[in-house]
C-alpha cells in the first residue's frame, strides 16, 4: 500500500508540473480574442457555406461533369474566345454524360452548365487562399496562439483532401456512366460539413472560451444527437445522388404506405442500405422522425441544465423543425431546384445548430460556461 501511495503521489506531482508548464506556455502566447482573427475565421466559415450551396446547385443542374480534366494549380481562367470554348466543348463530347444524356446540347447550352462547375472549382481555390494567406500573415506576426494555429492547419489540410475527393467523385462519372457515385458524393459532402463545423467550433471557442471537443464526444446523449444528424446528412446525400427524392411525392405516407416491407426489395442488407433508392428514401424519412423525437427528449432533459446563453436549446429545436418541414415540402413537390437548395442549406444550418448545442453543453458539463 505504501508503494502504491508513493507511486500515485509521483504521478500526481508529474501531472501538476506538466499542467503548470502548459499554463505558463499559454500565458506567453498572444491572446486568442483578436478581433481581426475572429473576422477572418468568420469569413472563412461563410465562404464554406457558400461553397456548399454552389456545390448543391452544381449537382442539381447536372453541371458537375462539364469539366472533364482536373488542373488543381492551373485553369483559374475560363475558356477565352470561340476557339478555346470549342476545344473544351469537344473534350466534353467524349464524356458519357454527353454521349448518353446531353447530345442535344449546343455550345451555348454547354456554357451554362460549365459556369457552375467552373465557379465551384474557383471557389474551392479561393477558400484555400482565404485560409492560408491570413494564417501565414498572422503566424509571421506571432498573433496566433499555438492551439489556434493548429486548428487552422488541420482545416487547410482537410481542404486539400476535399479537393482530391471532389475530383475522385467527378472521375466516377467520366468512365462508363453519366453520373457520379452517390457514395463518393456523400463523402465529399460530409467532409465539407465537417470542415465547416471544425471552424465553427473554433469560432465558438474564441467567443466563449475554449471547450475540449472530447467533452462533447464523451457525453452520450449529445454524441447520439450528433451521430443522428451526421447519418441524416449522409442519407440526404444518398437521396440526391440516387435521385430518390422524387419517388414519393406524398407525406407522411409514401404513396399510401408506412410499413418498411415494400421499401426493402433486395435480399442483401448492404444493397438496401446503400444502393436501393426506395430504401434510401424510406430510411431518410424514418431518421427524420427519429431525430425529431430524440431531440425533443434531449432538450426536455436539458431544460434545467442552465446552458449559456439560454437560447441555445431553443435555436436547435427551431432549426430542426424548420428543416423537417422543408424536407417534407421538398418531397411533396418532387425536389424542385429552389426547394432542394433550401433543404441543403437547412442541413448545413442544422449541423451548425447541433455543433453550437454540443459546444455549450460541453462547456456546462466541464464547468467552462459563463
Amino acid at each position: 500500500m505504501g508503494t502504491a501511495t508513493a507511486s500515485d503521489s509521483g504521478i500526481a506531482q508529474a501531472l501538476a508540473v506538466l499542467r503548470t508548464a502548459w499554463m505558463q506556455t499559454e500565458a506567453n502566447e498572444p491572446p486568442a480574442h483578436d478581433r481581426a482573427i475572429a473576422c477572418w475565421l468568420g469569413c472563412l466559415f461563410a465562404t464554406l457555406f457558400a461553397l456548399v450551396l454552389v456545390g448543391g446547385i452544381t449537382r442539381l443542374t447536372g453541371s458537375g461533369l462539364s469539366m472533364v480534366d482536373w488542373r488543381p494549380l492551373m485553369g483559374v481562367l475560363p475558356p477565352i474566345g470561340e476557339a478555346q470554348w470549342r476545344e473544351v466543348f469537344a473534350a466534353y463530347k467524349t464524356s458519357p454524360q454527353y454521349l448518353e444524356v446531353n447530345q442535344w446540347m449546343q455550345l451555348d447550352d454547354f456554357k451554362r452548365i460549365f459556369f457552375w462547375e467552373y465557379f465551384h472549382r474557383l471557389m474551392g481555390r479561393t477558400i484555400g487562399l482565404v485560409a492560408f494567406v491570413p494564417w501565414l500573415y498572422f503566424s509571421l506576426g506571432k498573433r496566433l496562439a499555438s492551439w489556434l494555429s493548429f486548428r487552422v492547419v488541420v482545416a487547410i489540410a482537410l481542404g486539400g483532401v476535399q479537393g482530391l475527393l471532389g475530383w475522385y467523385m467527378v472521375r466516377s462519372g467520366l468512365v462508363d456512366r453519366p453520373e457520379v457515385s452517390h457514395l463518393r458524393l456523400a463523402a465529399h459532402l460530409l467532409l465539407a460539413f465537417f470542415i465547416a463545423q471544425w471552424i465553427l467550433w473554433t469560432l465558438l471557442d474564441l467567443r466563449w472560451g475554449r471547450v475540449p471537443m472530447t467533452s462533447a464526444l464523451t457525453n452520450i446523449p449529445v454524441l447520439g444527437l450528433l451521430s443522428m444528424v451526421a447519418v441524416q446528412i449522409l442519407y440526404g446525400a444518398f437521396m440526391a445522388g440516387t435521385r430518390a427524392g422524387v419517388l414519393f411525392p406524398t407525406f407522411p405516407d409514401m404513396n399510401g404506405l408506412y410499413a418498411p416491407g415494400p421499401f426493402f426489395p433486395h435480399a442483401s442488407l448492404t444493397q438496401n442500405l446503400l444502393y436501393s433508392p426506395v430504401a434510401i428514401h424510406y430510411i431518410h424519412r424514418v431518421i427524420g422522425f427519429a431525430l425529431l423525437a430524440y431531440a425533443t427528449g434531449l432538450l426536455f432533459a436539458q431544460r434545467r441544465s442552465q446552458l449559456s446563453p439560454n437560447w441555445v436549446q431553443y435555436q436547435f429545436g427551431l432549426v430542426l423543425l424548420l428543416q423537417f418541414v422543408l424536407g417534407a415540402a421538398t418531397a411533396l413537390y418532387r425536389a424542385p431546384l429552389p426547394f432542394a437548395i433550401a433543404h441543403q442549406a437547412g442541413a448545413f444550418a442544422l449541423a451548425c445548430s447541433a455543433t453550437l448545442l454540443a459546444h455549450r453543453t460541453a462547456a456546462t458539463r466541464s464547468g467552462y460556461s459563463l
